[in-house]
């Protein structure tokens, strides 16, 4: 298509009016996206009002079945009895009206269908809330849900009310908590490593990977130095990988192990996290938290050290994934001894 040329002064007038174009297209788009998210809830809730009129079953799924068979007539495919049935389930999981109007500001239709299977309602508002924060796509809100981001997270290892308060924290004032940030496994499947590879291979192969890396870690991080240098009393000392974290607002030293978790790595960590609170922490910031990266995280080890009640978390991390069913079998057993050792140090 043939453009004619424009004079020099009119180059920004039309890159304005494009800008406004483009915004005017995205603020048509939100709106309507709310519009019919609105309306799917309400047509949700109407049917199912009217099926707990009449209380047999037969009754609820006739009425669906003829409702469904009108509106494809009147309306298209959209209305199908599976897309009504999805309608009264979003309805019947989100009950107040205002929670949906605020929610359809930053959540798709397509966002709302992702979460309405999940069945825990703390794990539902985990993702809700992470959503919120993170501002996913929904190809990357269906990802993380894939990858039991939850059960990975230490938060799905705390009590149940410790849970809800830290979400409802989170979604009151924003202030997100060490326990929503930090995931143990790690999956670095994506790093191409083979079967066998030293600690420099792996260090290697993250900042090769780095963006890839950070989304695994959470938006929030922020790349700062590989293989930070600290002296200390004459000797060098070096961090494999050092971050920043935007809302904990606190320097994240991470420790990459080839193998598994040993009691001296608390030690040498302690240290680093020491000489970045006394040279590195700027006024403002928290104390930093220190991430140790291992193959195998013996539990008993960590347990003795009382890890829980430091700045270090230790966690292990996957190259090659294992199957769906063994690595829940192994997040679900780890979520019950987590528990397990809460009860009895209560």
């Amino acid at each position: 298509m043939k453009q004619d040329n424009l004079e020099p002064q009119n180059v920004g007038l039309v890159s304005d009016i494009k800008t406004l174009i483009e915004q005017s297209k995205l603020q048509v788009s939100v709106a309507v996206n709310a519009a019919i998210t609105m309306l799917y809830w309400n047509i949700g809730k109407k049917i199912s009002n009217e099926i707990l009129k009449d209380k047999r079953a037969e009754y609820g799924k006739q009425i669906v079945a003829t409702v469904s068979k009108q509106l494809i007539n009147d309306y298209g495919a959209s209305f199908s009895e599976k897309n009504l049935r999805r309608m009264m389930q979003f309805a019947n999981i989100f009950p107040n009206e205002k929670i949906v109007v605020s929610l359809i500001r930053q959540f798709s239709w397509t966002h709302f269908l992702a979460v309405i299977p999940i069945e825990d309602p703390l794990k539902r508002l985990f993702y809700i809330e992470m959503c919120k924060i993170e501002k996913w796509s929904v190809r990357t809100f269906r990802e993380r849900i894939n990858s039991m981001l939850y059960e990975r997270t230490a938060i799905s290892k705390k009590p149940e009310e410790t849970i809800k308060n830290d979400l409802l924290t989170l979604n009151e004032t924003n202030q997100i908590t060490p326990d929503l940030v930090f995931r143990d496994p790690y999956f670095l499947d994506f790093l191409g490593l083979k079967d066998t590879y030293s600690e420099n291979d792996l260090e290697t192969a993250i900042v090769a990977e780095l963006q890839r890396f950070i989304t695994e870690l959470g938006n929030d991080f922020a790349f700062l130095a590989r293989q930070k240098r600290l002296m200390i009393d004459s000797r060098d000392y070096y961090i494999d990988l050092l971050f920043y974290h935007r809302r904990l607002k606190c320097l994240i030293a991470i420790d990459l192990k080839i193998g598994e978790f040993d009691a001296a790595y608390k030690s040498e960590m302690e240290l680093y996290l020491a000489y970045l609170e006394k040279y590195e922490m700027v006024e403002g910031e928290n104390p930093p938290i220190g991430l140790i990266l291992c193959a195998g995280k013996n539990p008993e080890h960590i347990e003795l050290l009382q890890l829980h009640k430091s700045n270090i978390k230790v966690a292990d991390y996957f190259t090659i994934l294992p199957s769906k069913e063994v690595l829940l079998d192994r997040l679900h057993k780890s979520i019950a001894i987590a528990q397990n050792q809460i009860r009895e140090n209560e």
